[in-house]
């Protein structure tokens, strides 16, 4: 065990190989085409291929054929097991050293006595399907939920499509404005309890870890604003992405929070994101 796990550190030590593992830790549990990685990290297609080898033969990633294209993903069980043996083995399970892990981190239920839970919805421009994520979830269940949004470029605006179908559908779009994440990493920011990544390229970018250990899921969508065409074909576009988004967060509020402990919350939220655009549509 000590020599599988000694060849897992050594794999990870190096800068690019690591910077490979985080970012597929973050798509949990999406299968990342490796021209996407390679674009993302900006390693050439060559390089690249010798570090996903790399971390396939220390058992990290698993890798999956869908038609040509070759998928990674991260080996949750082999991960699992490297971690238990830092955390049990070298740590001996003391919260002292191994915090936030020791100290049950991953088990236990939700803390119901909150009033209301903080969501984030990240994108990278906060101009379309965040802002769309943040007022649907505000509208259908803000009772319950205290819900920002936020992107990850230093600049946007919304997109006045995005927020003519808001109107369209009912929803008050006077408050909205497009938010950058650094505005919700001060002091004095809400300590969130869920945050959602709604796009690829944010979801791929080396985010920061919030405080509270918030549980997090990838919830890709395609992007409305990439679309062409005409008026009326943009605008279906939008129409598609927001419905497919209201279908989800329809199943997110949906689910019993003060029954599930954090880690069948988890499961459950990274199962929101595995849905189909033909599901999230339905």
């Amino acid at each position: 065990m000590e020599i599988i796990i000694a060849s897992q550190l050594s794999t990870l030590g190096h800068p690019q190989r690591l910077a490979i593992f985080r970012m597929l830790m973050r798509r949990m549990p999406d299968k990342v085409p490796a021209g996407e990685i390679s674009t993302a990290l900006d390693i050439k297609p060559s390089t690249l291929s010798a570090y996903l080898s790399n971390l396939l033969d220390a058992g990290l990633l698993s890798q999956t054929r869908v038609g040509t294209s070759l998928r990674y993903s991260v080996n949750v069980t082999n991960v699992q097991g490297m971690l238990d043996f830092l955390l049990l083995d070298c740590c001996r399970g003391r919260p002292d050293m191994c915090s936030p892990l020791a100290a049950g981190f991953g088990q236990g239920m939700m803390d119901m006595s909150l009033k209301k839970f903080n969501v984030l919805f990240i994108c990278t421009g906060n101009s379309a399907r965040s802002i769309f994520a943040e007022t649907i979830l505000r509208d259908m269940a803000g009772d319950r939920f205290d819900v920002y949004s936020a992107g990850t470029k230093p600049f946007s605006e919304l997109n006045p499509m995005a927020v003519d179908v808001l109107r369209q559908k009912g929803h008050d779009v006077s408050a909205l404005r497009a938010k950058n994440v650094q505005e919700f990493m001060g002091e004095g920011a809400p300590k969130f309890d869920f945050v959602f990544t709604v796009c690829d390229q944010a979801a791929n970018e080396d985010c920061p870890a919030w405080s509270g250990q918030p549980i997090s899921a990838h919830w890709g969508m395609v992007d409305p604003v990439k679309a062409t065409g005409s008026d009326a074909e943009r605008s279906l576009a939008f129409q598609a992405a927001y419905g497919a988004l209201r279908n989800r967060i329809g199943v997110f509020t949906a689910l019993p929070m003060n029954t599930l402990d954090r880690m069948s919350l988890q499961k459950a939220v990274d199962d929101i994101g595995q849905m189909t655009e033909e599901d999230a549509s339905a």
